[in-house]
C-alpha cells in the first residue's frame, strides 16, 4: 500500500543507491548531522543494533569472553610499534594535535582499531601460562576517515565490537579464530536471514598485520558484496613487536598467539539491501525490535478495545514485542507507515471482523493476509514469525544462487563480469598478479577462498598455470 508515507521511495530496480538512502531515512533509522561522514542512529535504528549486540554478547560470554573498555586515543609512538599495521591504516587515521589551545607533545590518533592498545595491556598482565587464555571483547566506536560515506555501510565513525584474545598455543588461537567465524556465520544465517559465503581472504586483502584473515561475505539484492565480519589469526606477529612473553609449565619464556575479530553496524545495511522492497524496510523477525504492530480500525469501540487488550496481553505473555498504533491517523496511513518501518506482522482489528470473532494478520515480507480468531492471534503470530524467518532466508538464498557463476577462462570471466551482477568463482594459481589483473581490468576484488568446495578442477582462469584453489571475485560496497 504505497501512499503518502512511502510514495517517495524510488524503485530499487531503477536506482538501487537512491532506494537504499530512501529506506534508511523513511524508516527513521538514521539522520544526518553537521559532522560530515558520520550518522545519527535514530532510536529505531539503534534498537536493531541493540538486538544484534545483545544476541552476540550473550554468545561471546557463553564462550568465556569478558567485556572490557580501552581508551579512544592512541599515542603515535605506540601505534608505530607495528609498522605493517600502521601502513595499512595510515590513509584512514584521524589525528588529534591539540588539547584545548595547547599543541600536544605527541599527537594521538583516534583509534581505527585497538590491537596496539590491547597488546600494551596484555604485556602488563600476562606473565605465566596460568594467565592464559585472555578472552576480551570491546563494544565501542572507532574512526576511519573514509572519503565516500553511506549510512551503515561506510561512515567515518563506526559502531562495532572487537574481540582480542591471547593463547598459549597456535592450535588454541586458530580454534578461537575459526570458532568466532562460525559464530558470525550462524548469527547472520539464523538471525539476519543472510545466506553468507564464508572463507579466507587472500594475502593481498587480509587485515594489516594478520597471518590469516577469514571473512563472512554477504551478497546484496543487486549482486554487490558486503564484507559482514572478519576474524583474524595474528600468530605471534603483534606479541613479538610488543615484547609479550609468558613462562610456560617448564618455566621457559614463550610468545603467546593472538586473534582479533569484529562486526559492525554495517550488518544493518546488509539487512536492508537484502530483504527490503519498494514499500520500505523488511526485517527478519528475530532481529526486529517490534515484531507485531496492532492497528485498530474505525472509531473507538468497546469490542475493538477488548480484543486489543486480549491480544496484547497474550503477546506480552509470549514475550513477543509489540506496539499499538492508536493515533488519529487514517488506517491507510497507518498501514503504509507499518510497511515502511518493516514491522514483521500487522494485526488489523476492526468491528466488521470482530462480528465473526476474527482479526486480520498481515505479514510484511509478502503482504499476505489471513483471518484468525482473536483468541488464537498470538499463537498464530508465533508460527508466522518462524515461517517468515525461514522463508526470508530461503528467498535470499535462491536469489543469491542465481547470481553465482563459474568461469573456466578469462574471456568467460570478462563476459560474465561485464554483463551480469554477482560473484564469479574461478580456479586460481594464488599469484597476486592475477588478482591485480582482475581488479585493474574489471574493478572486481577477491571476496574469499570459500571454506567448502575450494579445490581447483582446472588451470588458473587468468594465466592458465596450475591452480591452487578456487576463489570468488565480485564488486563490493
Amino acid at each position: 500500500m504505497a501512499d503518502i508515507q512511502n510514495k517517495s521511495i524510488i524503485s530499487r530496480d531503477d536506482n538501487f543507491a537512491e532506494w537504499y538512502t530512501s529506506i534508511v531515512k523513511k524508516a527513521d533509522l538514521v539522520d544526518y548531522s553537521s559532522t560530515k561522514g558520520s550518522m545519527i542512529i535514530r532510536p529505531y535504528g539503534y534498537a536493531i543494533w541493540e538486538n544484534i549486540q545483545n544476541t552476540l554478547d550473550k554468545e561471546f560470554k557463553r564462550l568465556g569472553h569478558e567485556n572490557i573498555q580501552m581508551p579512544m586515543f592512541i599515542p603515535e609512538s605506540l601505534l608505530n610499534l607495528e609498522k605493517e599495521h600502521v601502513e595499512g591504516f595510515a590513509p584512514e587515521v584521524a589525528w588529534v594535535t591539540h588539547g584545548g589551545t595547547e599543541p600536544l607533545e605527541e599527537r594521538m590518533c583516534v583509534r581505527p582499531t585497538s590491537e596496539v592498545l590491547f597488546c600494551e595491556h596484555y604485556k602488563k598482565i600476562i606473565k605465566s601460562y596460568r594467565d592464559l587464555p585472555k578472552l576480551y571483547n570491546q563494544w565501542c566506536t572507532i574512526v576511519r576517515w573514509e572519503k565516500t560515506t553511506r549510512p551503515f555501510l561506510r561512515t567515518r565513525e563506526i559502531l562495532w565490537q572487537e574481540g582480542h584474545t591471547m593463547h598459549a598455543t597456535k592450535e588454541e588461537a586458530m580454534k578461537e579464530t575459526l570458532g568466532i567465524l562460525k559464530v558470525y556465520e550462524d548469527f547472520q544465517r539464523n538471525y539476519l536471514a543472510l545466506p553468507v559465503i564464508v572463507g579466507e581472504k587472500t594475502d593481498k586483502e587480509k587485515f594489516a598485520g594478520a597471518e590469516k584473515t577469514y571473512t563472512v561475505e554477504a551478497m546484496m539484492y543487486d549482486g554487490v558484496a558486503l564484507q559482514n565480519g572478519t576474524s583474524h589469526y595474528f600468530g605471534t606477529h603483534f606479541a613479538k613487536a610488543f615484547g609479550i612473553e609468558f613462562l610456560n609449565k617448564e618455566n621457559q619464556l614463550e610468545t603467546p598467539y593472538q586473534t582479533s575479530w569484529g562486526v559492525t553496524t554495517r550488518m544493518i545495511g546488509s539487512i536492508i539491501m537484502t530483504h527490503s522492497d519498494d514499500l520500505g524496510l523488511v526485517l527478519p523477525p528475530k532481529i526486529a525490535p517490534i515484531k507485531v504492530i496492532l492497528i485498530p480500525i474505525g472509531k473507538a469501540n468497546e469490542e475493538v478495545d477488548k480484543a486489543i487488550a486480549t491480544i496484547k496481553n497474550d503477546l506480552d505473555k509470549l514475550e513477543i514485542s509489540n506496539k499499538l498504533d492508536n493515533s488519529d491517523k487514517s488506517p491507510g496511513f497507518k498501514f503504509a507507515e507499518a510497511e515502511v518501518k518493516g514491522y514483521p506482522i500487522r494485526i488489523e482489528i476492526g468491528p466488521r471482523d470482530l462480528e465473526n470473532g476474527e482479526v486480520t494478520l498481515v505479514r510484511r515480507d509478502t503482504l499476505e493476509k489471513m483471518k484468525v480468531e482473536v483468541e488464537k492471534a498470538s499463537t498464530e503470530c508465533v508460527k508466522l514469525l518462524e515461517t517468515m524467518q525461514q522463508e526470508m532466508y530461503d528467498r535470499a538464498l535462491k536469489r543469491r544462487d542465481t547470481m553465482l557463476y563459474f568461469a573456466e577462462d578469462y574471456e568467460e570471466f570478462k563476459t560474465i563480469a561485464t554483463t551480469k551482477p554477482g560473484f564469479i568463482k574461478i580456479n586460481w594459481c594464488g599469484d597476486v598478479a592475477c588478482e591485480n589483473k582482475i581488479k585493474d581490468d574489471l574493478g572486481l576484488k577477491s571476496r574469499c577462498i570459500p571454506q567448502d568446495d575450494h579445490e581447483p578442477n582446472g588451470p588458473c582462469a587468468v594465466c592458465g598455470k596450475d591452480a591452487k584453489c578456487q576463489i570468488y571475485f565480485g564488486k563490493q560496497y
